[in-house]
């Protein structure tokens, strides 16, 4: 699996950029890993992802593969930015999810990487 990670920084704000298509994160361990790999080797507790490098399952809420993972997120204070076209989930309990994440100040769902920037880099360390 190829992952290239890049830093966009604004003042004191780093974000990661994973710059990948493949599906990076498939499980719980996963998320962690990287999560680790972020802070650690890049010093760094923010995180924008793509919607393609996580599984379908992550998006049917019913898995619970997305709540395991952003629970952790959220234990450890680590932000995170999703960037995709999420309409095409049909699901309004997914909706509801987004609308919520969108609301907190840990979990963003985006549709462009320059909004899903400026939610990270806003929201403070």
């Amino acid at each position: 699996m190829e992952m290239e990670i890049t830093i966009d920084q604004q003042g004191d704000s780093k974000v990661a950029v994973l710059n990948s298509a493949d599906i990076v994160i498939s499980d719980v361990q996963d998320a962690l890993d990287l999560m680790a790999t972020v802070r650690h080797v890049y010093d760094c507790g923010k995180l924008l992802l793509q919607q393609s490098n996580l599984p379908d399952d992550f998006y049917e809420l019913r898995t619970k593969l997305a709540g395991e993972i952003l629970q952790k997120y959220t234990n450890y204070h680590f932000k995170l930015a999703i960037v995709g076209d999420f309409s095409r989930y049909h699901s309004k309990s997914l909706n509801d999810f987004i609308y919520e994440c969108n609301q907190g100040k840990l979990v963003f769902f985006a549709a462009s990487r320059e909004d899903a920037l400026s939610a990270l880099h806003q929201a403070a360390e």
